[in-house]
């Protein structure tokens, strides 16, 4: 029976046949890969820089206008804009009752993540008891149904 020698860092090798050198191309006759390094002779794909026709330069479409040049372009993108994570009453209705609701406490309860942006109460569904808002925004609408709910709004 022969023994199993235990597999340490010394006697790891990878399975016969699975792998492959690299081609170094480039290092001299001896290597089937000098001179020209598998490149041929002259043309746009010998030389460096970008590899001609349909290679490399992305965009480029042969010297035709390209698309991003042939589109108008309308509008802009503003850098500032601050995307709030919606929050709905309905969603307020599946947490406990006495929860002060803050922007930890949305958070522990899974409805907004802490690494986005601020969250923003909306007015969607009813509300069926008093809630305490704290830190975090409303729209008029949720406002008013929770002050109707005797609940109240802090800054």
């Amino acid at each position: 029976m022969a023994t199993h020698e235990k597999i340490g860092l010394h006697n790891l090798a990878p399975a016969p046949g699975s792998h492959r050198n690299r081609k170094r191309l480039g290092r001299g006759p001896g290597t089937g890969q000098g001179k020209t390094a598998g490149k041929g002779h002259k043309g746009s794909m010998a030389r460096a820089g970008h590899g001609g026709p349909g290679g490399g330069k992305p965009g480029f479409e042969g010297g035709q206008m390209p698309l991003t040049r042939r589109i108008p372009k309308r509008g802009f993108t503003n850098p500032f804009r601050v995307e709030s994570q919606v929050v709905t009453l309905d969603d307020l209705a599946g947490l406990p009752d006495g929860t002060e609701i803050t922007r930890e406490a949305l958070v522990d309860a899974g409805l907004i993540k802490a690494r986005k942006g601020p969250a923003k109460i909306l007015g969607n569904g009813e509300v069926s008891r008093a809630f305490v808002v704290r830190g975090v925004k409303l729209s008029a609408g949720a406002r008013s149904r929770i002050e109707a709910a005797g609940g109240r709004v802090e800054e």
